[in-house]
């Protein structure tokens, strides 16, 4: 074999075993198998203040941010019984939000909102329940 082939074969080869030393830790996101999920639920207040009831949400979008991020990257829908249910997910840390009403904001609305940190792989986690003024 050539000097210059032997030389190529090692140089490929000390490339390939650097490789994995090199490669980056994944953060907060999609990819993994681990799972966040909780309940949203509403409390209905008049136009006086006063409670009218309290119900668990049905169709309410909800809102997942990756670690620090300033967008969210996912959202979903709660079920009938304001469940909701984030899957694939690595280890790190993530904040759950969803929109209640609010009647000194100029928007109209408020993100509530609970953080949440995933430590291993293939974990559940359950996030605290949300409450949101209607």
């Amino acid at each position: 074999m050539k000097p210059e082939i032997k030389i190529l074969l090692i140089f490929l080869l000390l490339i390939g075993a650097l490789f994995p030393i090199s490669s980056c830790k994944k953060g907060p996101g999609e990819g993994g198998t681990s799972i966040l999920h909780g309940k949203i639920r509403i409390e209905d207040y008049n136009g006086a203040g006063v409670l009218q009831a309290t119900y668990y949400a049905q169709e309410e979008r909800v809102y997942l941010i990756f670690g620090d991020e300033g967008f969210y990257g996912l959202d979903t829908r709660t079920s009938f019984d304001g469940v909701y249910e984030f899957k694939y997910l690595t280890k790190g840390s993530y904040t759950v939000f969803a929109y209640a009403d609010c009647d000194t904001c100029a928007s109209g609305v408020i993100a509530v909102s609970k953080e949440i940190e995933i430590t291993e792989k293939n974990a559940t986690t359950e996030v605290d329940e949300i409450v949101l003024r209607k």
